[in-house]
């Protein structure tokens, strides 16, 4: 059973892998359309980060923007005043965002649920006040930052097709760490404190380390995602890192499913696609997409990946219940 089950998981990885690598071609290589397809390969990588720290280990942040914004300045700073090439300062940048993110989880770690969330929009608007006016201007402040498209080692990723495939190979390589993740001893310790601090220590589990760990790879996942926006844009302005950026990460996870590897990239995809097809209606759009949002919500608390298992389950438990009647008439 454990074969087939292993099998099977790994035929629908193969086939997401396969139909992501045609999406350009289904999309007539539309460079429009490739991209919305690269945005959205940024906010899944963006969404599981912030599904590792609200998902697995409990802790919710309304202030990811924050991270957001120090791997895109931080990439761009470090590429245009340290002379640093943008695809390496990329990791340079996620890995502050890191460090920063586990200084702030070290004093946070102890606050409850509400007052952290307060805790981190605080972060979020300090490091937004940073990038509207910083020293000497080197943010460029409200007139934006500048940058050159991304290059990896001499190869330019100049059209949206090529970072598209840029794209799914992080979100692949991004993915694939979180699994390894959150099926290790340390995903583990998340999901107890996630069920129960007090419990999780009792069992012996730091609370405030693997607290700090989870906030340090979230921080490094959604940083990443800001980096590659840098690298597909080549430009930055402050109000890209409101605090509605933060709840957009946060929409995207728990309208897909928090707690999956499936769940945050279903989100990304759904939310995006559903932003840009509301443009039409302009000054309505808002209005509709917060409708549709609060009606899902509502509906599917666990998001879209939470009720198709219930619609599995549900399936299954009707079967099984047939088996028996005719059992029983037999």
């Amino acid at each position: 059973m454990k074969k087939t089950g292993l099998s099977t998981n790994m035929l629908k990885c193969l086939i997401a892998v396969v139909v992501a690598l045609l999406v350009p071609v289904i999309l007539g290589g539309s460079s429009y359309l490739c991209l919305i397809a690269s945005f959205v390969t940024i906010y899944i990588i963006g969404a599981s980060g912030l599904d590792v720290l609200f998902g697995y280990s409990g802790q919710i942040s309304m202030g990811h923007a924050a991270f957001y914004a120090i791997g895109g300045y931080g990439a761009g700073l470090m590429s245009k005043y340290l002379g640093i090439p943008l695809f390496i300062s990329m990791f340079l940048a996620a890995a502050l965002a890191a460090v920063i993110g586990a200084l702030l989880a070290f004093p946070a770690s102890k606050l409850k649920f509400h007052f952290l969330s307060l805790a981190t929009i605080s972060f979020g608007e300090i490091i937004y006040q940073l990038a509207c006016h910083s020293p000497k201007k080197i943010t460029g402040d409200f007139n934006g930052f500048f940058s050159s498209k991304l290059s990896i080692f001499g190869l330019k990723l100049d059209t949206n097709v090529k970072f598209y495939y840029f794209g799914i190979a992080c979100v692949v390589i991004f993915l694939v760490l979180k699994q390894l993740l959150v099926k290790s001893r340390t995903g583990r310790a998340f999901v107890a404190i996630r069920e129960n601090t007090q419990a999780a220590e009792g069992m012996g589990v730091n609370v405030r380390k693997y607290k700090i760990i989870a906030f340090a790879v979230s921080a490094f996942f959604v940083a990443f995602a800001g980096s590659m926006y840098l690298g597909l844009v080549g430009y930055l302005h402050p109000d890209m890192y409101l605090q509605k950026q933060s709840v957009l990460f946060v929409t995207m996870m728990l309208f897909g499913g928090s707690a999956s590897l499936i769940g945050p990239v279903i989100g990304a995809i759904s939310i995006e696609v559903l932003l840009e097809g509301l443009r039409t209606f302009e000054e309505y759009q808002m209005l509709i997409y917060g409708v549709l949002l609060l009606i899902v919500i509502v509906a599917m608390p666990g998001g879209l990946v939470g009720a198709a298992r219930d619609v599995k389950a549900a399936f299954l438990r009707r079967k099984a219940l047939k088996q028996d009647s005719r059992k029983e008439g037999e």
